[in-house]
């Protein structure tokens, strides 16, 4: 009798053991291949309604955007809580309003707030970031994997580079068997704008030129030959930014992991002029808001009713991926949204402003749905003469046409010197041009969505609750202002450089 023949007992354990690490393999693959990407891409000071799909009538300005919108979902009333791209940035990283992050202007969040990166990286993820690096990153412990800055971007302004950056990012994921989160920061349209004869070091050229007769005025400003030159290049900005856009999507379709990744398009603020950006007027926070998320979300699917904002990013991007994150967030997914589900409680916005560049504590709330809109600006003392680096051209052309126009002459005093209190009906009047705080009509309305608002502030801690409470005592205000925020910067008023002596250095 022969004994049968084959491996001996070793030999049976390295074959099962070849075999299994096979079928492991094999899992992990599948099991990466399976799990949702994740996309964000954000433009800089860009106005919601430069884009085609939100009414802008500037022809071919935002092609790749006009495109995208109608591969998934566009809402119509999206929001930033913070008009501001620091605090803006951080709210989308910790899931969390200003004042509960610590991330109230140019500043870090506390320590150990939970951010985004640090929960992907921990689940398996690969965490990249182009652009906007120290802006988009709020907490000493967020470590990104992948990252390059402006200065590596042809300053942020470089299509082909953001495309090259793309490229190998996607790679490596690929090459590691890691499913991603990507942060992709244009800088555009921030200024400086785009002027062809005076490209900055390496920027590229848009793909189309802008002059000032092609412009479309927002009508939150006045039509002035000075505002359209300047507003001619902010457009030849925009339209870069569109070409950014469409080379970050042209690298992720040739990666092969488009159909799996789901991509959100935002900007962080509204456009860098008055009456925009650093504020909380309705276009100061608007931002366009669009979703694509091949087999979930309909092609062509608009929101019109429900609010969503930055800080429901986060726990939507959790929700998606089956990422752990933290107990608390301030924001709430918008799942069941983008699957064509109605939800509770989206029918008011709430926005912020608590300090400016330099940390100059200018404290705005504001409370709105689409009819009306209510703003609460404590800072405004008769006294403090509000500032920021947004003005420009614009700005200068409104301040010599103030000269001669009375109109015109109410903006920039508006602008610099605020009031406490703001009312606009919405409806009809979004580039809040009619303060209706006053009106003897609207004091009903005024009082309710003023009580809104303290409930907010009271539901979320803000420490800005006080000076809504006593808003007409101004003692009170002011302590809790220099609480908050600290000494006044010289009442809004820029500080004046000491003039050096003259003479040899020493």
């Amino acid at each position: 009798m022969s004994l049968p023949t084959g491996p001996s007992a070793p030999e049976v354990s390295a074959v099962h053991f070849k075999l299994l690490a096979v079928f492991l393999a094999f899992a992990i693959n599948a099991t990466a291949a399976q799990r949702t990407n994740v996309l964000l891409f954000t433009a800089d000071d860009l106005h919601a309604e430069s884009l085609g799909v939100y009414g802008g009538n500037v022809a071919g300005l935002t092609p790749n955007l006009d495109r995208f919108a109608a591969q998934g979902m566009r809402f119509n009333r999206g929001h930033v809580n913070v008009a501001i791209c620091a605090p803006c940035r951080a709210v989308i990283a910790t899931g969390l309003l200003s004042h509960n992050s610590g991330a109230m202007g140019f500043m870090p969040a506390k320590p150990g707030t939970p951010d985004i990166v640090t929960a992907f990286k921990a689940a398996g993820y690969l965490a990249g970031i182009l652009g906007k690096v120290s802006h988009s990153t709020p907490t000493k412990e967020m470590k990104w994997d992948y990252s390059f800055d402006q200065r590596d971007l042809g300053n942020g302004r470089n299509p082909q580079t953001y495309y090259e950056r793309c490229v190998t990012f996607f790679k490596r994921c690929r090459d590691e068997n890691k499913p991603f989160y990507f942060m992709v920061n244009s800088h555009d349209p921030h200024r400086p704008y785009c002027d062809p004869k005076k490209l900055t070091k390496g920027a590229a050229m848009p793909s189309r030129v802008y002059q000032p007769d092609e412009v479309e005025v927002p009508g939150f400003l006045p039509d002035l030959p000075g505002v359209r030159a300047e507003l001619a290049q902010y457009q030849n900005s925009t339209r870069r930014l569109d070409d950014t856009f469409g080379k970050v999507m042209q690298a992720l379709k040739e990666s092969g992991q488009a159909e799996n990744t789901i991509v959100v398009f935002i900007s962080d603020n509204g456009i860098a002029v008055p009456f925009a950006k650093c504020n909380t007027w309705f276009h100061s926070s608007r931002t366009p808001f669009l979703v694509r998320w091949p087999g979930k979300v309909k092609a062509g699917a608009r929101d019109d009713t429900h609010f969503v904002s930055a800080v429901d990013l986060k726990p939507t991007f959790l929700a998606i991926t089956g990422v752990r994150g933290p107990a608390r967030l301030d924001g709430g997914s918008i799942v069941p949204l983008l699957r064509g589900k109605a939800m509770q409680g989206r029918d008011f916005m709430f926005t912020q402003i608590d300090s400016k560049a330099g940390n100059d504590g200018v404290p705005m709330r504001c409370v709105q749905d689409g009819k009306f809109g209510y703003i609460y600006n404590p800072f405004s003392d008769g006294k403090h003469v509000y500032r920021n680096n947004n003005e420009g051209k614009t700005f200068a052309a409104m301040a010599a046409a103030a000269k001669t126009d009375p109109d015109i002459a109410a903006r920039v005093e508006l602008f610099r010197m605020r009031v406490p209190e703001e009312f606009y009906d919405l409806e009809n009047d979004p580039n809040c041009l009619n303060n209706l705080i006053g009106h003897t009509d609207h004091q009903r309305a005024i009082g309710e969505y003023r009580d809104r608002l303290e409930s907010w502030m009271k539901r979320t801690h803000d420490p800005m609750l006080t000076a809504l409470q006593h808003k007409d005592d101004r003692a009170k205000v002011d302590a809790v202002m220099l609480k908050i925020y600290g000494p006044p910067k010289a009442k809004g008023e820029r500080k004046k450089k000491t003039p050096r002596k003259k003479g040899k250095k020493k």
